[in-house]
């Protein structure tokens, strides 16, 4: 690559991945000498770009936080990505996240070439994002945790269990997992030599220690998985829910809360609900008549209640003797 200024973008657009590249593997991205990278990165730094270098076997080059942030640079699938997910963040479980979300948006979107804004504007009119109501996760909790992960970095944390008792906690962070309006961090507890899924509503001041995990073998096949199946195991109450639905599955899943497979069809146009609950039984009543379409709950009576407490307050609302 012998246009300076196009690799220069290329090297910065490398380096801001959240890793350490070693100079003969940007060297061989770059298809240029060891030597060029390192002119390259001075001249990154000349333009203030803070790239730190560290020595050793395992040593390279990494970008590291500065007095101001350097422009992004993303390819086309990224830029439709951040654009999506910042769509789906202006309704999502985070503290505050919405204007920002929304802020962001707007200038993100106003530098997108017409093709990626299209595909964008088509993406998010199919993207239906529920406002919900329930525990909200610090933004910069999330952030801390993410950031723990991706650098396999053992965390310190204070945790509120459901009683109100805090504890602290050390834990090598596997992954971080979105389900039914709720974060939630699997790692392994060092003090506990256990695996744990924690809350992250309930999980206050994370702090990076700067030692590496240890490569460990989660019981799952992934964060996602382990949750799932740990979810009938928490303190939060649980019920099973099994609801027949007139109406195609495909239209129903995801808008109940679901996790895959709890919403099967049983027909073209009429699906079923199967569902283990760690929600209200309010909640779901509530989503069930928004659905807009005819339902038949078999079970649990609590949210049959439910639905007649509702049934009896519209009747009051439009003056049903």
């Amino acid at each position: 690559m012998n246009d300076t200024p196009a690799r220069l973008l290329r090297l910065l657009s490398l380096l801001q991945t959240p890793r350490e590249w070693p100079g003969s593997e940007l060297a061989d991205r770059l298809g240029v000498t060891d030597r060029t990278v390192r002119r390259d990165v001075d001249r990154l730094r000349e333009l203030g770009y803070p790239v730190e270098a560290t020595m050793g076997a395992l040593g390279g080059y990494r970008l590291v936080a500065g007095s101001a942030m350097p422009p992004l640079l993303v390819d086309d699938d990224e830029a439709v990505a951040i654009a999506v997910g910042l769509r789906a963040a202006a309704g999502a479980a985070v503290a505050g996240i919405e204007e920002a979300s929304v802020r962001a948006l707007a200038k993100v979107e106003q530098v997108l070439p017409a093709k990626l804004r299209r595909r964008v504007r088509v993406l998010g009119a199919a993207l239906v994002t529920p406002t919900e109501t329930g525990p909200t996760v610090d933004p910069e909790t999330l952030a801390a945790l993410a950031t723990a992960v991706t650098n396999r970095e053992r965390v310190r944390f204070a945790y509120r269990s459901g009683d109100g008792g805090e504890t602290a906690r050390h834990v090598e962070p596997a992954g971080l997992v979105t389900s039914r309006r709720r974060w939630y961090l699997v790692g392994y507890d060092i003090e506990r030599d256990s695996w744990r899924v924690f809350r992250l509503d309930r999980v206050e001041h994370p702090r990076a220690t700067g030692a590496r995990s240890t490569p460990r073998d989660l019981p799952a096949a992934d964060p996602a998985a382990y949750v799932a199946g740990r979810r009938t195991n928490w303190g939060t109450p649980t019920f099973h829910a099994k609801v027949s639905i007139q109406a195609p599955a495909a239209r129903i899943i995801g808008r109940l809360g679901d996790d895959p497979g709890e919403v099967i069809a049983t027909g073209d146009t009429s699906c079923r609900l199967d569902s283990t609950r760690d929600d209200s039984p309010e909640w779901l009543a509530h989503r069930l008549i928004g659905l807009g379409v005819d339902f038949r709950v078999h079970e649990p009576p609590a949210l049959i209640a439910e639905l007649r407490t509702l049934t009896a307050r519209l009747d009051r609302a439009i003056g049903t003797p």
